[in-house]
């Protein structure tokens, strides 16, 4: 607050340190040939007055169960992240000219390959989410009083996801949270569009309910003031609007456009910027005190088993529902199962889980980015969350599905609403890509459920897998195929129909099977006899039952998706079985489709009995 003393000595200890962060940044850009300390210069002594004299945590142990928390989302300012973190004593600052290379975690750009980061970022706008989901936890889920500090810069301030975050931030009063914006005015091409006015900042951040606090950002009286003032205030989050200038330390780039992403030249320029960094240096500081965070622990949290599989075969249930029925049972079950919503929750049936468990389930409204965002702070924290929208919404936070990928995140995403079989709503509400988009990720399994029992057997497998998971749901009711006790596990299938003298392989998922049983018994009344399988599980993907029906089957396959051709179920199967000779034709919506009733649209888009039946008798001539 304004009456806070700070001593001379803290005040030259922190002026070191920043230096060394400084001097440690040019070191490992300049070594590496890459990077960007410009960024890291401006940042420097908010960095250090955090890493040094405000943030509670253990340097051994950044993952300690109390610590603050501390995400870049400026996340080209790397160096200057692994600069304090050796400076912390964490590793050697040797380390550091490792930077970029392949021999060395110390990437680009963070990644959780390093325990102290939580999140990859440098797709920017994405720490503040991620910053508002481990807040939350803190809050609700675990009641742990550790604060989350987020640095961003002001360039990447103008993403929507960053005002997403705003907005939900406030809306849970989340004063545990504090975000810094380092205005340092210029952006990689050129001047940011508001540059120092930092009252404009300051309108734009009060106007959405943040506690604002504009201060100088090399001013470490004002730091310190600032980041306590910010400890103090309740009921709101609180974001520094810190004036920086780019470069800071360095005279000759010092709030000189043109120095983004590039490092000093090895030499005399270098040298240069070191010598002038040094004589900044004095022997007036001490060692800092980093602060330990409090002794805190969480009640014992057992998991128990999922309670049976609540269908009947020949029940009629749509797998969004199962999904929402599943879910709710996972909660009784499973503490760590926590969920997210982006105000469709009572058509993705996420709202019984919502009800029954209100402290593990948040409401994002109409901000996708956020909840996925969010979703995996919630996962860096130890939680497992499922996060459901329709599946067409989660392309608006494909970036972030991508950075989740990047970090391993245990997250799990429910799309529903798949496919032209939604009917009415038209076009702009069927996910007919999600396939694609998620199985194109590294390492995310993608589970397509057909009904009720596997929808609530897949549910409970994506929430054991370690790992991102995709479940697709669809909204129509169908027929319950599957008895309680039938076991699903990722990588598997399911053959459905088969016999000694089938001569064609129909391989489908969701509303598509339930066309190709139909299509079976139509085959089989004119003597083509049909294998079918329930390709519930399409990344990872079970090639050995693919081959082995092809082979049996004179080297055909036809799939059926409610997708569109191109990087769905039926290039899934392709990609598993073309080296081994056999040939696939697909069935698939290839065109952008038109609203109507589910069974006309099903059957005009060519993904039909109909349409089955025609190919397989073309197929099998």
């Amino acid at each position: 607050m304004a009456g806070l003393v700070t001593s001379s000595e803290l005040l030259a200890t922190l002026r070191n340190k920043a230096t060394q962060l400084r001097i440690d940044s040019v070191r490992a850009t300049s070594e590496a040939g890459s990077g960007h300390p410009s960024s890291c210069a401006s940042a420097a002594d908010i960095v250090a007055a955090l890493f040094f004299s405000v943030m509670r945590y253990d340097p051994q142990n950044p993952k300690a169960l109390n610590s603050d928390r501390f995400i870049l989302s400026k996340g080209h300012a790397a160096p200057l992240l692994y600069a304090a973190w050796a400076e912390a004593g964490l590793f050697p600052s040797t380390d550091l000219l490792k930077l970029r290379t392949l021999a060395s975690d110390l990437e680009g750009h963070p990644t959780p390959r390093l325990p102290f980061v939580d999140m990859a970022t440098g797709s920017l706008g994405q720490g503040l989410p991620v910053g508002v989901g481990i807040a939350l936890n803190a809050k609700f889920v675990d009641a742990l009083n550790y604060r989350t500090y987020v640095l961003l810069g002001d360039g990447e301030s103008v993403e929507g996801s960053v005002w997403e975050a705003v907005e939900i931030a406030r809306q849970y009063e989340l004063d545990n949270l504090c975000a810094i914006i380092d205005v340092n005015r210029l952006g990689q091409s050129d001047a940011t569009m508001l540059q120092h006015d930092m009252e404009a900042y300051r309108s734009r951040w009060s106007g959405f309910g943040w506690h604002v606090i504009v201060i100088d950002g090399h001013d470490f009286n004002a730091i310190l003031r600032a980041f306590d003032e910010a400890a103090q205030t309740k009921g709101r989050p609180t974001v520094l609007l810190a004036q920086t200038y780019k470069g800071r330390g360095i005279s000759f780039i010092e709030n000189k456009p043109d120095w983004h992403g590039k490092p000093l030249k090895k030499g005399e320029e270098t040298q240069k910027a070191l010598d002038e960094l040094t004589k900044q240096l004095t022997s007036n500081g001490s060692a800092p005190h980093i602060a330990r965070p409090s002794p805190s622990s969480i009640p014992s949290r057992s998991i128990g088993i999922m309670p049976p599989a609540p269908y009947k075969i020949g029940e009629s249930v749509a797998t969004r529902e199962a999904f929402g029925i599943a879910l709710e049972a996972l909660g009784s079950v499973n503490p760590l199962v926590v969920a997210l919503d982006a105000d469709v929750k009572n058509s993705t049936y996420s709202d019984k889980f919502g009800k029954k468990f209100s402290n593990r389930f948040f409401e994002n409204f109409i901000a996708e980015q956020n909840m996925v965002g969010a979703a995996a702070g919630l996962a860096a924290c130890g939680k497992i969350p499922f996060a459901a929208t329709f599946a067409c919404f989660l392309s608006r936070a494909y970036d972030f599905i991508r950075m989740a990928a990047i970090s391993g995140s245990n997250i799990k995403l429910v799309g529903t609403h798949v496919g032209v079989s939604i009917g009415e709503d038209g076009p702009s509400q069927m996910g007919l890509e999600d396939i694609a988009m998620m199985a194109a990720q590294p390492n995310v399994t993608v589970l397509y459920p057909s009904d009720g029992n596997s929808t609530y057997h897949l549910v409970n497998a994506a929430a054991n897998h370690k790992g991102m998971v995709y479940v697709r749901a669809g909204r129509p009711k169908s027929p319950v195929l599957y008895g309680p006790g039938e076991e699903f596990h990722i990588g598997g299938s399911k053959i459905l129909r088969h016999s000694s003298s089938d001569v064609l392989t129909i391989v489908a998922a969701g509303v598509t099977l339930h066309e190709a049983l139909k299509a079976y018994d139509q085959l089989k009344a004119v003597g083509i006899s049909t294998r079918v399988i329930d390709l519930y599980s399409i990344a990872p993907i079970d090639r050995n039952t693919l081959l082995d029906s092809g082979r049996s089957t004179q080297g055909r396959i036809l799939t059926v998706e409610d997708h569109y051709a191109h990087g769905g179920l039926g290039d899934a199967v392709l990609s598993a079985v073309a080296t081994e000779g056999l040939k696939v034709h697909k069935l698939a919506v290839r065109e952008i489709p038109h609203s109507g009733k589910p069974e006309e649209l099903v059957d005009h888009y060519g993904i039909g009995v109909r349409s089955i039946v025609e190919t397989a008798k073309q197929l099998v001539k």
